[in-house]
């Protein structure tokens, strides 16, 4: 049966793995119980012992990765249902109508806005705003989903505090800045194709406010706790990345987080008045472990992908079979950011390959092109796992699932591909 299974391509193996996850979903397993079953099979279709499955799972629970963005997500919850029952959301959304006057605008600046922090499971910080809009106008659960996480995700492709941006510039020793702008058009396409679902939804009179200078300062006065959030979770981050001794870094910016929104949540609850009953009520809302529970089968099932060396395998697949370094800058990049869901994931696995043959194939002199269509269609390929955490969480907080959000995201993830692609060849011509 081994070696049956060895005799099987790598890439086909995942695959059958994945299309067994989106079925188990679709019969309506529990997420966190489909990833699990998936991640065992994984293990198991890779060669891996029982034995074996049982302790890269105890050393991806124990990861303190797991445990800080299990934290993470709690804490982005709580601290957002607590201002949704204080009423603080509500607040928040008055007084911002009152600024812009533009539909469109104001149904996709708050994920915008939350996108600017690497924020793991961030979508469900702006999900109750997006609800609050977007049912002015009438959207489905899945357009709203859609908007919550597309637009959430326009900064990925340079964002400097984006961790896949660092790592890509660590790995291929190029300068950050350089890399920015040759990755910053990709978010302009991001943000063009993105409003392509929207066309005609909410298009309409102007949102009715108080208008100009009278609603800036309540705006802002409702707004500091999640301004807070963002300033102070950036700045321990920089604090801890600076303090902590280097086992730790990985963790340095989670940790800053974490302690940011403990910070604003103990804040949001004594500027509400929230009651200890109301606030006991939120914090054990069953909802939590299941997102606790989902967020370690997702690192459970990379960690797995890791110690199975599945995708060293499918790397080494492609690289056998001779195909060009164009097509290996697409196509590895995007099947492992499918599978995983992870954009730091296939930044680690794929580059080093990737940046490897560059030199190898003296394409040096192209490596910031590459390195911009391999991020943009890795990226794409994150978009699009079902396995990526903030479109779990936004499905889940609209009610709707995964095929309805993929058929509004089909027309902008051909949009970005296409543009990469185009931009890539450009490049290729002009320094060539």
């Amino acid at each position: 049966m081994a070696a049956l299974l060895s005799s099987i391509p790598a890439i086909v193996r995942i695959l059958l793995i994945f299309i067994f996850v989106l079925l188990a979903i679709k019969r309506k397993w529990m997420l966190g119980n489909a990833l699990m079953a998936g991640s065992v099979g994984l293990g198991l279709i890779f060669g891996m012992s029982l034995p074996e499955i049982a302790r890269s799972t105890v050393r991806a629970l124990g990861h303190p990765k797991t445990i800080s963005l299990a934290m993470v997500v709690s804490l982005i919850l709580v601290f957002s249902h607590m201002l949704e029952k204080s009423g603080q959301m509500e607040r928040l959304l008055t007084h911002f109508k009152g600024l812009i006057r533009r539909p469109r605008i104001n149904l996709v600046i708050f994920p915008a806005l939350i996108g600017l922090l690497p924020m793991p499971g961030g979508a469900i910080f702006s999900a109750p705003m997006v609800k609050n809009l977007g049912e002015e106008h009438n959207l489905s659960g899945a357009r709203l989903s859609y908007v919550n996480y597309w637009f959430r995700h326009i900064w990925e492709y340079w964002w400097p505090l984006y961790p896949g941006i660092l790592l890509t510039t660590a790995l291929a020793g190029v300068d950050l800045w350089q890399l920015v702008l040759y990755t910053l058009p990709m978010t302009v396409v991001a943000v063009g194709a993105g409003y392509w679902p929207l066309r005609g939804r909410i298009d309409g009179p102007a949102t009715v406010g108080d208008g100009g200078g009278k609603a800036v300062g309540p705006f802002l006065k409702e707004l500091a706790p999640i301004a807070g959030v963002i300033g102070f979770g950036l700045g321990f981050g920089l604090l801890f990345t600076w303090l902590l001794p280097p086992g730790m870094q990985p963790v340095a910016k989670e940790s800053g987080l974490i302690l940011a929104l403990l910070l604003t949540i103990l804040w949001v609850t004594r500027s509400n008045a929230i009651a200890v009953a109301q606030q006991w009520a939120i914090v054990k809302d069953p909802a939590l472990l299941k997102m606790v529970y989902m967020v370690a089968t997702i690192l459970i099932f990379e960690g797995l992908l890791e110690d199975s060396r599945a995708v060293h395998q499918v790397s080494a697949e492609m690289l056998r079979w001779h195909i060009p370094l164009m097509p290996i800058a697409m196509l590895l990049p995007f099947l492992v950011g499918g599978v995983v869901g992870i954009t730091i994931a296939f930044v680690g696995t794929t580059f080093p390959i990737l940046i490897s043959l560059i030199h190898a194939m003296g394409e040096e002199a192209l490596m910031l092109p590459y390195l911009m269509l391999a991020l943009t269609w890795g990226f794409v390929g994150v978009l699009v796992s079902p396995l990526h955490l903030c479109l779990l969480l936004s499905n889940a907080y609209f009610k709707t699932t995964l095929m309805p959000v993929y058929r509004h995201m089909r027309i902008p993830l051909l949009a970005l591909l296409t543009a990469a692609t185009g931009y890539f060849t450009l490049l290729r011509y002009w320094m060539q």
